[in-house]
């Protein structure tokens, strides 16, 4: 077996970034930029008005001064003249300022009568105008290789990029394997369970920008197997679930063998997830994950994740971790690198009872994993550890 650093960096080396494509910005939210985004005009693109009030020229703001209202300037609807010594335009929020006025009295500040207007006894030395290019400037960049947020995307579309190059997603094939298995809806025997690692996955790394495709269970056959991984043959990946051990029925690395699968690793010193497998076939990078639900969410997390982050450009790294207390005493750990389910208890986190790789029940109540590395000693409430956030 080999630790958990040692299996991601052999899943790192099998995997490269993809391609890229161009996209409508209304379709780029949550993919990864490939390309930088340029501004193509100033935001914005005239000085603005940032109160509704009057457009004067600043030498013309004295005490009780009064000055004629030639005009208005709205948002979408300047005012096409000039203002003189003595005139005013009446002016809204959003809307250029004038040419010859280079201030804004807010409309607290005037008392209007008519065409004319008189200056209040005290007024602020506010401006009230936004500059040309006071949010960006034309040629301002988002640069490449960030997942565009909602904050990003409205940014470009104030930038004026109606399309983006964005990262190609990864197409990944789930094959999901078993004589046990029947998909949610059917009617199981009474030695049958439900299908639900190809669907929790699935959630899992399209939240991450993968494309997945879950395949027709693949049954305990070679015949059934290899029939998989023909349909998985266009994918960027294929990852299986269950069958990679080494039980009679257990075929998937026999098949991939067989299938000329070149084989970077087997087991991993870890709990949940100790069968797992990753190497080459035809070419395709393949991840061969184990069939206890909970440890193929586990492995979905540790290597998956990451793996997706990779092949869109983002740097092939861990998932981040940090630290938090213990909110309860925990025993020794044994001889695997263990990924506990646990619930955030205000700044502390507490391991669940259960720790069984088979309760999913545990694993959607949990908020982090607690990572113990092998032979951790005993701990106690309020020491740190180390968390990975789900």
């Amino acid at each position: 077996m080999i630790s958990v650093d040692e299996a991601l960096g052999h899943v790192f080396d099998l995997i490269a970034p993809l391609g890229h494509e161009t996209v409508p910005l209304r379709e780029a939210a949550g993919r990864v930029l490939a390309a930088d985004i340029v501004a193509t005009r100033n935001q914005p693109p005239f000085a603005a008005s940032v109160m509704d009030g009057y457009a004067v020229r600043d030498e013309d703001v004295r005490l009780e001064t009064n000055l004629r209202v030639i005009g208005e300037a709205a948002a979408g609807r300047g005012f096409t003249g000039a203002v003189s010594t003595g005139e005013a335009v009446r002016i809204f929020t959003g809307a250029p300022m004038p040419q010859g006025a280079n201030r804004v009295v807010i409309q607290e500040d005037v008392e209007r009568d008519g065409d004319n207007i008189r200056l209040a006894e005290k007024i602020d030395d506010q401006a009230y105008i936004r500059p040309v290019g006071m949010d960006f400037k034309s040629g301002d960049r988002i640069g490449a290789g960030v997942r565009l947020t909602s904050a990003e995307i409205a940014l470009a579309a104030s930038m004026n990029a109606p399309m983006v190059t964005v990262a190609r997603r990864p197409a990944v094939a789930l094959i999901a394997t078993g004589d046990e298995l029947v998909m949610p809806g059917e009617t199981p025997n009474d030695d049958q369970i439900i299908a639900s690692n190809g669907f929790g996955l699935s959630a899992l790394l399209e939240a991450e920008g993968a494309d997945c495709r879950m395949l027709p269970i693949a049954r305990d056959t070679e015949p059934a197997l290899k029939a998989a991984f023909e349909l998985a043959a266009s994918a960027d990946l294929v990852v299986t679930i269950g069958g990679a051990s080494v039980g009679d029925h257990d075929l998937v690395g026999k098949v991939a063998g067989h299938l000329g699968m070149d084989r970077s690793f087997y087991k991993v010193r870890m709990r949940p997830g100790k069968p797992l497998m990753a190497g080459h076939i035809s070419g395709t990078p393949m991840i061969g994950l184990p069939g206890n639900p909970v440890s193929s969410m586990v492995c979905g997390h540790v290597f998956l994740r990451p793996a997706i982050r990779a092949m869109l450009g983002l740097g092939k790294f861990p998932l981040p971790r940090g630290t938090a207390p213990l909110a309860a005493a925990i025993p020794r750990n044994g001889p695997r690198e263990h990924y506990m389910r646990a619930l955030r208890d205000g700044t502390a986190v507490r391991a669940f009872d259960r720790q069984d790789s088979s309760l999913l029940s545990v694993l959607a109540a949990a908020h982090c994993l607690i990572v113990r590395a092998p032979e951790d000693p005993a701990r106690a409430a309020a020491e740190m550890v180390e968390v990975i956030d789900l």
